[in-house]
C-alpha cells in the first residue's frame, strides 16, 4: 500500500426508481472518518451514528448517538457489487482508507446496507423510498420512460400511480395484466407494475 492521509467518505444515497428504459439516480453526500487499523469499519451488525456536522461515524449499537444497523457491507463499488438486503432503508458508501504499509492499517472501497435503528423504515414495502424497489413499492411518472417511488398509501408530495406487484427475470415472466415494467435488479430485474385505480 502506498503512503497516504487517511481517509473516508460516506454517501446516503437517496435512491430513486426508474423505468426499465432510462435509470436515474440522486445522491446526498455526507462525510465521515474511519479510525486507522479499522478493516472492518461498518462491518456487519455495526452501527452508525451522525456527528455534529452532521457526518457518519460508527457508533455503539446501545449508544443514543446510533441510528442505524449494517445489515450487510461489501467492498468495491456498489454498481457492479451484490444487490443490498430488501430491507435496506439507505447506503452508505465508503472510500478507499489507505494508511501505512499493511493491509490491516488500511480498508477498501465498499458500501454498508444500513436499516434504521427506529421507524420510518423507507426501504419497506410501500413506504416510498430505500435504495430497492421491490413487490408491494408504488411509483409514480416523472416524464417519458422515467418513475420515481412514492409512498403507496399517498402520504408523499405525489400520489402512486402504479404498484410494483411481482419480480421476474424478464418482461415474458410478468402476467398479462401488467401495465408497466419497471427496472428493480437483483435476480429478478424486472417488475411488474399495474395501475392504481
Amino acid at each position: 500500500m502506498r503512503r497516504c492521509a487517511l481517509r473516508a467518505t460516506l454517501v446516503a444515497i437517496m435512491a430513486t426508481l426508474s423505468a426499465c428504459q432510462e435509470p436515474e439516480r440522486a445522491a446526498h453526500t455526507t462525510p465521515a472518518t474511519a479510525p486507522a487499523n479499522r478493516q472492518d469499519f461498518l462491518a456487519r451488525g455495526h452501527c452508525a451514528g451522525r456527528d455534529a456536522a452532521g457526518a457518519y461515524r460508527e457508533a455503539d449499537c446501545a449508544d443514543d448517538h446510533a441510528v442505524a444497523r449494517v445489515l450487510a457491507r461489501y467492498n468495491g463499488p456498489q454498481a457492479t457489487g451484490p444487490r443490498c438486503p430488501e430491507p435496506t432503508d439507505f447506503v452508505l458508501h465508503i472510500a478507499a482508507v489507505e494508511q501505512g504499509d499493511s493491509e490491516r492499517s488500511s480498508a477498501p472501497e465498499g458500501y454498508a446496507c444500513m436499516r434504521n435503528l427506529r421507524p420510518p423504515h423507507p426501504g419497506d414495502p410501500g413506504q416510498g423510498g430505500g435504495p430497492l424497489t421491490v413487490t408491494g413499492d408504488c411509483v409514480r411518472s416523472e416524464r417519458d420512460g422515467v418513475v420515481k417511488e412514492t409512498a403507496c398509501d399517498g402520504s408523499g408530495a405525489h400520489a402512486p400511480e402504479y404498484r410494483v406487484t411481482d419480480e421476474v427475470p424478464t418482461r415474458d415472466g410478468c402476467p398479462p395484466s401488467t401495465d408497466l415494467y419497471v427496472q428493480v435488479g437483483g435476480e429478478n430485474p424486472v417488475g411488474c407494475a399495474r395501475r392504481l385505480p
